[in-house]
């Protein structure tokens, strides 16, 4: 089939691709020339995609990169994965609006269009269904089909394609050919009732891990000061082989899903019922506050051994949102970098992850992981625990940590 991807971020290059492994004709299709020239190029800029196999299949000729919506024509199923970001704790659906007019244009009877962008339950029939209707001059479940498939990057443990989809669609016979697409792709296709289950399943996901890891990090806080160490604890909580799921506090969560999925529900619950998601908001809070806590504690560290924050050389470690991604978006180590440089503190970075010159949005040194600099520093912050970090040279060099991921041990160590 002739297949549109629009938007070729870390959603829509992963199935793009594989997609084209199995056969179909893809167009990738994203607004950023810049991303298209990479692409074009056989350059690779997510990590579930290594560059080899994005070269495969621009040689097979089974997929092309452009921002030429001129390439759209024609196409049988047409995915979104674009953006859809918070701005001031309002969704803004201003991409998925921008893209199905795009579509629209080019919409044909009996294609079709599903929305893979995480969003709040109702946008696939209240939003996108109108836009498509009102520029194509089709109606769907009519002339065109129509659906929701929430995203689901895999982890180590599952892959993309082995990581079951959830597939739903605005009629039965939309639904049937959505799952018939994404049957193709992934192992497991699980079919629900209607689009709002989808939507909903999707922020439930999300909002189940948030609401946890907020849970846990005020424990943190709360187990220090009582003295009590919260990692052993967790440990001894996991040994039960039933109704506990582990979760580990950290610095704070970041990234384009935690902080941002459950405020979709909880924008909607506000705006349509009058009622507040207390969850959600209460979650959000504390992890707002933990760059904060972060700081109190290297602040009160510093002080013990006679020394102002103000003037200090801090080492932040892994600025990235959590473990070894390459991922810089909404990462609270931007906020403990800020509050440490309001301080008065030296701060520097170091993030192997990210290539010098990228925008990181901070405003610190970026330095290398060395003896030297790791020496060097009055206090180091272990934020982020990379697998290209030399834990035991950390451990040798520095002459204080604070380790928010419980890595690191010795006299020189304390646990967030």
């Amino acid at each position: 089939m002739q297949i549109v991807v629009a938007g070729q971020g870390y959603v829509g290059l992963p199935l793009a691709v594989r997609a084209a492994e199995v056969g179909h004709h893809v167009v990738g299709y994203d607004v950023d020339p810049h991303r298209v020239e990479q692409l074009a190029a056989g350059q690779s800029y997510v990590a579930d995609v290594d560059s080899s196999r994005l070269r495969a299949v621009l040689d097979s000729g089974a997929y092309s990169a452009t921002a030429d919506a001129a390439a759209l024509v024609g196409f049988d199923i047409a995915v979104i994965t674009v953006p859809t970001p918070l701005r001031d704790g309002v969704p803004d659906l201003t991409y998925i609006e921008s893209c199905a007019r795009t579509l629209g244009e080019h919409l044909r009877p009996g294609a079709t269009v599903v929305l893979e962008s995480t969003t709040y339950p109702g946008t696939t029939e209240e939003l996108l269904l109108p836009i498509l209707e009102e520029v194509s001059g089709l109606k769907g479940g009519v002339d065109f089909l129509a659906g929701f498939s929430p995203e689901r990057i895999g982890n180590k443990r599952w892959s993309f394609d082995g990581t079951p989809k959830l597939v739903s669609g605005i009629d039965a016979k939309s639904l049937d050919v959505i799952k018939g697409f994404y049957d193709g792709i992934f192992q497991t296709t699980v079919p629900v009732s209607g689009t709002k289950v989808a939507e909903l399943a999707k922020l439930i996901e999300n909002t189940f891990r948030f609401v946890n890891i907020s849970m846990v990090n005020e424990m943190a806080m709360l187990a220090a000061s009582l003295g009590v160490n919260i990692w052993e604890a967790i440990d001894a909580a996991a040994t039960k082989p039933f109704g506990f799921t582990r979760f580990t506090p950290g610095p704070g969560v970041g990234g384009h899903c935690l902080p941002v999925d459950p405020m979709f529900l909880s924008w909607k619950a506000q705006q349509e019922l009058g009622v507040p998601f207390r969850f959600a908001e209460l979650a959000a809070d504390v992890n707002r506050h933990m760059p904060d806590y972060v700081v109190r504690r290297l602040v009160e560290a510093l002080n013990k051994s006679g020394m102002p924050i103000r003037g200090s050389r801090i080492l932040l470690l892994g600025l990235t949102y959590k473990y070894n991604a390459t991922d810089l978006r909404n990462s609270p180590s931007a906020r403990v970098a800020e509050l440490l440089i309001d301080l008065g503190a030296e701060v520097r970075g170091a993030e192997p992850n990210i290539p010098d010159g990228d925008d990181t949005k901070l405003n610190v040194l970026r330095v290398d992981a060395s003896p030297d600099e790791v020496g060097a520093a009055d206090a180091v912050v272990l934020l982020m625990d990379h697998p290209r970090f030399d834990l035991p040279m950390i451990e040798k060099c520095a002459t204080y940590v604070l380790d928010c991921r419980n890595r690191l041990s010795g006299a020189n160590v304390e646990t967030l």
